[in-house]
């Protein structure tokens, strides 16, 4: 039963459960990129480049054979899967660009505050009401 109730105790911190959330939002996300770059981005590529579909680009080492497809180095495909994840790395690197100036902003308001004196120890406050108090005799 111990190591059930470590278990639990791990799946339910904090940042097992932060990262749970990331996946599931890094996988919306990777699907919007894909979207992205399928459908909006490589269209005009393609057009520029003479109508060229990355995704069709292949090189053929052997034929099909009855039942067996065709084998294929399918090499389009993987230039459209670095072009999806180069235009993820760029959006994050951005967010986490804007987020460094933001915090760096906010360190620097800081910084510019000046900072509250120290509030007096009780020594010191004791030592001022014992002059106070000698003074007005």
């Amino acid at each position: 039963m111990g190591m059930l109730s470590e278990f639990k105790d791990f799946a339910m911190k904090g940042n097992v459960v932060d990262m749970a959330v990331g996946v599931v939002i890094g996988g919306a996300f990777g699907g919007i990129v894909k979207s992205f770059t399928n459908d909006i981005l490589m269209p005009p590529i393609g057009m520029l480049l003479g109508g060229v579909d990355f995704s069709d680009l292949m090189l053929k080492l052997k034929d099909a054979e009855g039942d067996t497809a065709a084998v294929t180095i399918n090499y389009g495909v993987f230039i459209n899967t670095v072009l999806d994840f180069l235009i993820i790395a760029f959006a994050i690197f951005l967010v986490v660009k804007a987020m460094n100036t933001a915090m760096d902003s906010m360190k620097k308001k800081e910084e510019a505050a000046p900072a509250a004196p120290p509030a007096p120890s009780k020594e010191e406050v004791l030592l001022t009401e014992i002059r106070d108090a000698l003074r007005s005799r």
